[in-house]
């Protein structure tokens, strides 16, 4: 592998499956190997954890659009992202990218254009794969995600409603309408006409859904449903395929979640805010009772190592690290990462006691170096 280091390293306590221990770890060709290398870095004082894979993010969205409309080179934005994950150790990055009727960064254009940056982005060296968030009443659209999931080979979809029905029904203008039309580029009129005829078209959804489901399956895609709030709605994802739970708003549907097998994924803010921003179900809470599988960025990218370092005090560093790296990987089905064991990637992160990041090194190249471990790093050449 280009770039790739071939090195030992020495010193350090590495988080192994079975917990920190002092042994050294060597890589090579982008792999983690049993053989020793001849060049050898001393990390006595720090620790050595497996890479963060980062389930659902979009934190990337303040880089290809600092401003509104300041979306000119999406490259550079996407390079910007990019070194925001690797300075917080994650070596496996999910860009959850919308499919909505809400427009504008959000709309189908805007996806589209992301995905071909994406498919020609060289950078770092971080793993950067594609989430695809799907409207569910956009069935007009369903010929084009299925091709656009085809397209470009992505390999996890995560179904959203996020029309305000009750509003809608009662014939209501919905809050925040006139801010959201801006960001669309419509009317607040035009906005509304559009919302109003996806909400009525609401008793197609299901029968809709369970094809394109399907037809997205036969893909490979693994499929998961957004802020389950009840034990029903979980059921009927379920029912369709949708195996994976994010962000469930109660307790009651993340445990329907686990009693049905599924997989659950969590926000890390909230882990680290101590709740829920908008109200919902504290994702320590569900941590405690063993209802989670990952942690997520969600919409800030420090936040999967803080929870992960918090809940360590409590679940212990392997169990709290196992969130935000193997929990993850198993998920996405990617066996070949998540932990520190010969002849997995090279995903590492290298920490100080106080949980600062020295270095991220993905698929064995280095993705970010600072301070003291950059020194130790110069010191072995």
């Amino acid at each position: 592998m280009t770039g790739a280091l071939a090195l030992t390293l020495t010193g350090a306590e590495v988080l192994l499956p079975g917990g920190l221990d002092h042994v050294p770890l060597s890589l090579a060709g982008g792999r983690i190997v049993a053989d020793p290398q001849p060049r050898r870095v001393d990390l006595t004082g720090f620790r050595v954890l497996p890479g963060i894979v980062d389930v659902h993010g979009d934190g990337f969205e303040r880089h290809l659009a600092p401003r509104r409309g300041a979306m000119r080179d999406l490259g550079q934005g996407l390079a910007s992202a990019e070194a925001e994950l690797a300075a917080n150790g994650i070596t496996t990055a999910v860009l959850a990218q919308f499919w909505s009727w809400e427009g504008g960064m959000r709309g189908p254009d805007f996806a589209r254009r992301l995905l071909e940056v994406l498919a020609a982005h060289r950078g770092l060296g971080t793993d950067l794969r594609a989430q695809l968030r799907v409207e569910t009443h956009l069935l007009a659209d369903y010929p084009a995600i299925a091709d656009t999931v085809a397209r470009y080979a992505i390999g996890y979809v995560v179904f959203n409603d996020h029309l305000p029905h009750a509003a809608l029904s009662a014939g209501k203008r919905p809050p925040r309408l006139t801010g959201q039309a801006l960001k669309s580029g419509r009317s607040p009129d035009e906005h509304l006409r559009l919302m109003q005829q996806l909400h009525d078209q609401s008793a197609q959804v299901p029968t809709a859904l369970n094809d394109l489901s399907a037809q997205l399956q036969a893909m490979g895609a693994i499929l998961g449903s957004h802020d389950d709030a009840t034990a029903e709605a979980r059921r009927d994802w379920r029912g369709r395929g949708a195996a994976v739970s994010e962000f469930p708003e109660t307790r009651i549907a993340a445990e329907a979640a686990r009693a049905g097998g599924d997989r659950i994924v969590l926000g890390a803010p909230n882990v680290v805010r101590g709740g829920s921003h908008s109200g919902n179900v504290s994702a320590s809470d569900l941590v405690a009772h063993g209802l989670c599988d990952a942690l997520a960025s969600d919409y800030h990218y420090p936040a999967p190592r803080q929870a992960a370092l918090m809940l360590a005090d409590t679940l212990g560093l392997p169990a709290a690290w196992d969130l935000v790296a193997a929990g993850p990987a198993r998920l996405l089905g990617l066996a070949d990462r998540g932990a520190l064991l010969p002849g997995l990637r090279a995903d590492l992160v290298v920490m100080d006691h106080t949980g600062h990041v020295g270095a991220t090194i993905a698929g064995g190249r280095i993705t970010h170096m600072s301070g003291s471990v950059a020194a130790r790093f110069i010191a072995s050449v």
